[in-house]
Order: structure tokens, then sequence, then C-alpha cells
């Protein structure tokens, strides 16, 4: 009996020691419960064999990473002046808003999943970039360097680059072969740097079969980029300096969905500039036309204020009508120009399902501003229509000048 007694209180010994090793890890705390579905991870690519956890991955002790999502290290707003040593595993990295000035090897060196590196808002500088470091990634598929002090593009890439953000830097030049090994390219973002016509000369851009989205906006360019792919859909050029627009130059662009040029020098469009079938947004805002020009059937929006423009020549944007193909023309925005009347009546035979037209203020003197008596035509909606209007904030009673300037905003780099 003496010995069962001791057996037992052995046994009680050993079962305190063990809870007391665990009463104060919280499961529940560091798991958050168990997930009712399996998280979604950015852009799965079925071919990477990416291990499963069951269990806290290693991850910087500079960062964190969720264990809802053990695939992602988050690293942003944290101050830090260096890259964190990056686990093997890591799918997405995070390092927006730091101090970071250089992208040495190191970090990088047992990386092997890596689909997306956000290294926005930090201080890195080209010459501080380790050769090669980003071009044995080979499954990174988004990088994001915007907002840094680069002032040259950061190449050698790896091929399974697909979006590219490089706006807000110091980039003057692009080198023949600094584009060429990038065939899966759907968008390229070169906002907001010094480019200038040179560096067309090599033609960049020609061999970017996939490239959907080419933002050029906030540059130094005086013409057109020549050569751009036929894969094109969506092209900024807003805030350059450019005065022409050669003739059929849109033929090989027949893809254009949405083309920006507001803020350029443009005083004369030809005729048939923009007849492209698929073209939805165009937007010539503050440029120096003085009249219009033909509008294609698809055309959706139409942004033409801050013009010289005294009168709207509804033949010229429309010369014929189709009852069975009619324009699609819904927004047109033509205030800031030299108007003096409303557009004619023939505007709603021509565009049938205009919905607004917003004259706004018109610069009739040189010195002075005057207003249309109707500022803000709006066509009788159905009940449909009104409430499709009110989800485009198209029935807004005032228009802002905030709103404006987000219209004017170029292609965003995430717009899908």
């Amino acid at each position: 009996m003496g010995t069962l007694s001791q057996l037992l209180i052995f046994h009680l010994l050993w079962a305190a020691l063990v809870f007391c090793q665990y009463e104060d890890y919280d499961f529940e705390d560091e798991y958050g419960g168990e997930p009712d579905q399996l998280p979604y991870y950015f852009n799965p690519n079925p071919q990477a064999e990416v291990p499963r956890f069951p269990f806290p991955v290693e991850c910087a002790r500079e960062c964190f990473c969720p264990p809802a999502f053990p695939l992602s290290m988050y690293c942003d707003h944290r101050k830090l002046k260096t890259i964190p040593n990056i686990p093997s595993h890591v799918q997405q990295l995070y390092l927006q808003n730091n101090n970071i000035e250089a992208v040495p090897a190191g970090p990088f060196t047992n990386v092997t999943f890596v689909r997306e590196i956000n290294l926005s808002y930090n201080k890195i500088k080209f010459h501080m970039i380790d050769h090669g470091v980003f071009a044995k990634l080979s499954n990174l598929v988004q990088l994001h360097l915007q907002h840094n002090e680069l002032d040259e593009f950061p190449f050698p890439l790896p091929s399974s680059l697909e979006r590219l953000l490089l706006g807000f830097n110091k980039i003057s030049r692009l080198p023949g072969n600094a584009l060429e090994g990038l065939p899966n390219v759907t968008m390229l973002d070169l906002c907001n740097n010094l480019l200038d016509d040179s560096v067309f000369k090599e033609k960049p851009f020609s061999n970017m079969k996939n490239l959907m989205q080419l933002n050029l906006c906030n540059n130094k360019l005086q013409t057109m980029p020549p050569d751009l792919p036929s894969s094109l859909r969506h092209l900024s050029l807003e805030n350059n300096s450019i005065s022409h627009i050669p003739e059929n130059y849109f033929h090989r662009l027949p893809y254009i969905i949405a083309l920006r040029m507001s803020h350029n020098n443009l005083q004369n469009i030809p005729h048939n500039t923009f007849n492209l079938p698929n073209l939805l947004e165009l937007n010539l805002g503050h440029n120096k036309l003085k009249q219009v020009f033909y509008i294609p059937r698809s055309l959706q929006h139409l942004y033409i204020e801050g013009n010289e423009i005294e009168n709207i020549n509804v033949t010229l944007m429309c010369p014929t009508l189709d009852p069975l193909n009619i324009h699609q023309l819904t927004y047109i925005r033509v205030d800031q120009n030299k108007l003096t009347s409303p557009i004619s009546t023939y505007a709603f035979f021509c565009f049938p399902l205009i919905r607004t037209i917003y004259y706004g203020e018109q610069n009739v003197t040189v010195n002075r501003s005057t207003q249309l008596r109707t500022p803000v035509f709006r066509r009788f909606l159905t009940p449909e229509e009104f409430q499709e209007a009110e989800d485009n904030h198209e029935t807004l009673n005032q228009e802002t000048e905030e709103d404006h300037e987000a219209e004017d905003s170029y292609l965003h780099p995430y717009y899908h």
C-alpha cells in the first residue's frame, strides 16, 4: 500500500509540473482559433511547391507574421534602416514606409517562393541595390519600388515579373536591354520620374508583348512614345509637354480602353485620331484645343475641360447616325473653355445615352469667368438609371474641385 501511495504522489507531481509549464500559454491567442476556411494567398502559383505549416513558422523579430497567413511577413512602418533576413517560405514581403537605403543580397539568400515585395516609400538608391538580387527570385510577380531615390532603372529583374511600380523616383533613362527580359509584365508604372524623349531611341517597350497598362505621366515627354506593344489597354501620359499626336498613331493600338493625356500642349487633333473600337475613357483636359474631333461609338466618358473651345461642333464628333449602332457616350466635361451657349440639341440624336454635360464656368474673356445658364445638364433618368448613376456618383447636386482633381489623377497602378 505504501508503494502505491508513493506512485500516486509521483504521478500527481508530474502532472502538476506539466500543467505549470503551459498554464500561461493560450493556444487561442496564438492561433486565433480554427479558421473556417483556408486563407487566400496572393496570386498563387500552382506549380510552386509551398510547404504546409500546421505550427508557427519562422519570422524576423523586427516583423510580424500572422498565424492565419503564414506566407506573409509584415515589416512596414517600423523605421527599419536595413532589410531583415527573410525566411525561405515567405511569399509576400511588406517593407514599405521605412528608412531603407540599400537592397543587399544577404537577406534574400534563402528566399525561394517570394511572389510580392513592397519596398515603396523608402530611400533606396540604384547603386545600393546588389546586382542581380531581384533577378534570382524566379517566382517574383509583383515589385513595388515607388517613392524611392532611384536614378536608374533597377535591372536585371526576373522574367516572372508581371507588375512593376517605379513611380515617384528620379529615373531619367531606360537602357535598351532593361526591359527585354520581362515578357510577362502586364503593368508598368513610371509616372513622376525624369524621362524625356531620348528614352525612346532604343524602343524599350516594343518587346513587352503582354503589357496592358503603361503609366508615363508627370515626366518630360514632348512626343508620343513610339513602338508601343499592340496589347496595350491603358495609357497614361498626363502632365507632359506633348504637342502633337501623329496621324494613324493608334492604328497599332486597337485595344486601348482608357487614354489620359490631360495637362499637355495639344492644339489640334486629326479628325479620325481616336477611331478606336474599344475606347471607353478619353481625357484631353487642360490642353490648348480649339475644336472637337471624331468620337468613337464605344466612348463613354469624355473630358475636354480647360481648353480653348468656343463651339462644340456636334457634326465633327458624330458625322453619321446609325440607329443600329448608337454612340455610348454618357458623360462630357467641358468647363473652363470659351463656350457662350450650350451644346446643340442635335447632340442628343447622336448621343442618345448622354446623362450629364458638365458646363461649369467658362473662360469667355482672359480675366473673367462666366457661367452658362445651365452649369450642369442632366437628362431625365428612369429609376433604374438614376440608381446606376448614383452608384457612379453622377447624380450629385454639386461637383467640387476635389472631385475634378480625383478624375484627373493618372491611371492607378492597381487598376483591374
